[in-house]
């Protein structure tokens, strides 16, 4: 890392450090929690915490993206301890983030600014009845938090978006920040009225929309480390302009990193010393922070991945839910899983090069062991001459 001696264009500001790609590539490790010791103490909620979101996924096949993540920073989490820390205790809330997410529940009064526009834009997609909204209102306050089906069904009998009256109303009742989910039950959302589920000193809209956006836009920054305009932006689901509004109130810093050709802003603290400690070794789930977008993969990791699981089968490259490899800093393969019972199938793996062949079999092992597999077996491999091998590693 080195002081910049290049005055940036007047347009442009000033960075005060250039960084190489490895240094950047480092910081952006460190700061997603793949670099040095786990916090283990923080355990599931301090990656929550320090993330500042998970996204949720409906596919489940090793396990659901909301506990993969923690899996892949702290290792073998138990699978129930995960549950615990998103859904007891009013510890975090689900809303629109970079998706459908979990989020510490710190972050509500932060989303007051989506929760103010979903009340003053048209709705699309479903058409509200008239009086359903006002009935799931007065229900949940009279019955207490109910799933959508305690409510009275969450779809017609038509297509899987055939929302039902009740369904359609609670939905938008969660957008609004009327109603709130705390909780899940068998992986069905369970909606409660704001009022009651969300602390007092956090229930309030009381932020304007442009402070709800810096700390969205300085939260973000801190969760990558490093990042481009698109980069931060895209954490929460931002508008570029939105963001180019508050940057140079949110405390990150501009920066240039080599080879990306684009400027980029920095955590401070990420900046004031160099990330160092014990990598990990470990499969990414695809919804993973640390590569779900396909650009910034690329731009850091030299890695091009593409969730196949909405491409159809002959198309597919590698697999339906390939899970990317880490491993030494950096993405060495690719595995998509299956489970037979107590054995963790590899139905396809890649691997980019015989030097990654001892960590995919190491990342296949852990997991196994995690999911409660006592097996590995591998069905394709590519490239071909390297099954042997993996075989070999995985048997070791």
């Amino acid at each position: 890392m080195t002081t910049a001696q290049t005055p940036a264009p007047m347009s442009a500001p000033q960075p005060v450090a250039e960084l190489s790609a490895d240094e950047a590539r480092r910081i952006v490790l460190r700061a997603q929690g793949f670099l040095g010791a786990p916090d283990r103490r923080g355990g599931v909620r301090g990656v929550l915490r320090h993330l500042g979101q998970v996204q949720l996924d409906t596919i489940s096949v090793l396990a659901r993206s909301h506990e993969l993540i923690p899996y892949a920073r702290l290792g073998a989490v138990g699978r129930p301890a995960v549950e615990e820390a998103y859904w007891s205790g009013g510890h975090a809330f689900e809303y629109w983030s970079h998706a459908a997410c979990v989020l510490p529940i710190e972050e509500w009064p932060l989303f007051a600014f989506r929760r103010r526009a979903y009340r003053d834009r048209p709705h699309w997609g479903h058409q509200l009845s008239p009086g359903a909204y006002r009935k799931v209102i007065d229900q949940l306050r009279a019955e207490g938090p109910r799933t959508a089906t305690e409510l009275g069904g969450a779809k017609n009998k038509g297509e899987w978006w055939d929302w039902s009256d009740t369904k359609i109303a609670v939905e938008r009742a969660l957008m609004h920040g009327e109603v709130v989910v705390v909780e899940r039950r068998g992986w069905k959302r369970v909606y409660d009225l704001a009022e009651r589920a969300v602390p007092d000193a956090l229930l309030g809209d009381g932020l304007d929309d442009a402070e709800c956006v810096r700390r969205l836009v300085r939260q973000a920054g801190e969760a990558l480390g490093v990042g481009t305009r698109s980069d931060i932006a895209d954490y929460h689901r931002l508008k570029k302009e939105q963001f180019d509004a508050v940057v140079a109130d949110s405390g990150l810093v501009p920066v240039t990193v080599a080879g990306w050709g684009k400027p980029a802003w920095a955590d401070p603290a990420a900046l004031a010393e160099e990330p160092r400690g014990r990598h990990r070794t470990t499969l990414l789930s695809p919804f993973d922070s640390l590569i779900w977008e396909r650009p910034r993969t690329e731009r850091i990791f030299g890695f091009t991945h593409r969730l196949e699981a909405y491409v159809p089968k002959p198309k597919r490259v590698h697999g339906y839910f390939a899970m990317p490899v880490l491993s030494g800093g950096r993405l060495v393969g690719r595995v998509d899983p299956a489970r037979e019972g107590r054995t963790l199938v590899a139905r396809q793996v890649s691997a980019e090069g015989p030097k990654a062949v001892p960590a995919i079999a190491r990342a296949l092992r852990e997991a196994a062991s995690w999911v409660g597999c006592d097996a590995v077996r591998v069905e394709r491999m590519d490239p071909p001459e390297l099954a042997a091998p993996l075989t070999a590693a995985l048997t070791a």
